[in-house]
């Protein structure tokens, strides 16, 4: 009887210590997240689209800490994604599509297979994630986003602590710009991906730019679909540039600049660059800014406000881990081998 009992209770510890110890993953493994795995395939490709072809080959220690942070961000993905399920937030076919189109516009068809074939990823990949960052951003706006409140009083009080931000050194120029060069960037696109590759090209696009100026169209909308650099997604918006940058800047613009009044277009300025137009959206003078300014209250409203979404967003992520099991066989692999790529 008591070898018996013995026999029984070395299996049950025998069984206890299994069901402590989790299985082995799958080959290709690299976490689960709530039994879903997550494959090292699925990093290597992330990885690809993150490492400069044409620049330095990362090192062991540096790619393999790229790659703990893009599984770390597919596990907070997967987790967030089977959130946004349960509360029926999955983005629709309809909004996916939208998206994917909106996301293709900057580039021809060619540009755009060329980008998919130098990532390595497909279209069904694209899609794939557009329909993840639709759907956690239906759930964030829903869980974090539209908690947050920033009242009258918050604004008073950030303003009473901080006066001293809101006082001028010098006068400060809002300004949006239009430029056209006979010497295309690659990496810059517009909305209609129009690029001068001559001079004479150049000319006679800004002279078409200028005529739809006049004409009334809006400037924004004209910078994203015409303007050749980085500022075409964001309507040619350069923000409030201080008077002493103008000093650095071509004589010709900082004349421009000075004589313009808030709301003028100016004409087409050329340089060795190309050519290029400028709207003065708005002219701060130095000296203390008041509360009683839109702009000031304004901008303390929204500085808040990210403030508290990037604190919410935080709070809320941390919680659904605890709430959720992952297990990061990378990490572990790592760990075991030293700092070795796993094989």
């Amino acid at each position: 009887m008591t070898r018996r009992v013995l026999i029984l209770t070395a299996i049950a510890c025998a069984l206890l210590a299994g069901c402590k110890r989790e299985a082995a993953p799958s080959p290709g493994v690299w976490a689960t997240v709530n039994g879903n795995d997550i494959t090292r395939d699925q990093v290597e490709k992330y990885f690809r689209t993150r490492v400069n072809a044409e620049g330095p080959t990362p090192s062991q220690e540096e790619a393999l800490s790229l790659k703990l942070n893009i599984l770390d961000e597919l596990v907070n993905n997967e987790i967030l994604l089977e959130r946004a399920k349960k509360a029926n937030l999955i983005a629709s076919d309809a909004e996916v599509e939208d998206k994917f189109t909106e996301s293709k516009t900057p580039f021809t068809e060619e540009e755009f297979q060329k980008k998919l074939k130098d990532t390595g990823l497909t279209v069904e990949d694209l899609k794939g994630d557009i329909r993840r960052q639709l759907s956690v951003q239906k759930l964030l706006n829903r869980e974090v986003v539209a908690k947050i409140s920033i009242t009258d009083q918050d604004v008073l009080d950030f303003y009473n602590k901080n006066r001293a931000q809101f006082n001028v050194a010098e006068p400060q120029y809002h300004i949006a710009q239009i430029v056209v060069t006979s010497h295309p960037d690659p990496a810059v696109h517009n909305r209609k991906n129009d690029k001068a590759t001559t001079e004479p090209e150049a000319k006679r696009k800004i002279a078409l730019i200028e005529q739809k100026l006049a004409g009334g169209a809006d400037f924004g909308q004209l910078a994203m679909d015409y303007s050749e650099d980085s500022t075409a997604t964001t309507g040619g918006d350069l923000g409030f540039v201080p008077e002493s940058a103008l000093n650095r800047s071509d004589p010709a613009l900082k004349k421009t600049i000075l004589m313009m009044k808030p709301g003028d277009v100016s004409q087409p300025i050329g340089d060795k660059n190309g050519y290029r137009i400028l709207k003065l959206i708005a002219k701060e003078p130095a000296g203390q800014r008041e509360l009683s300014d839109p702009q000031v209250q304004q901008s303390i409203r929204d500085m808040l406000r990210n403030r508290k979404e990037q604190l919410l967003r935080s709070a809320y992520m941390i919680d659904a881990r605890d709430d959720s099991h992952v297990t990061n066989y990378l990490a572990r692999q790592i760990l075991e081998s030293a700092g070795k790529l796993p094989n």
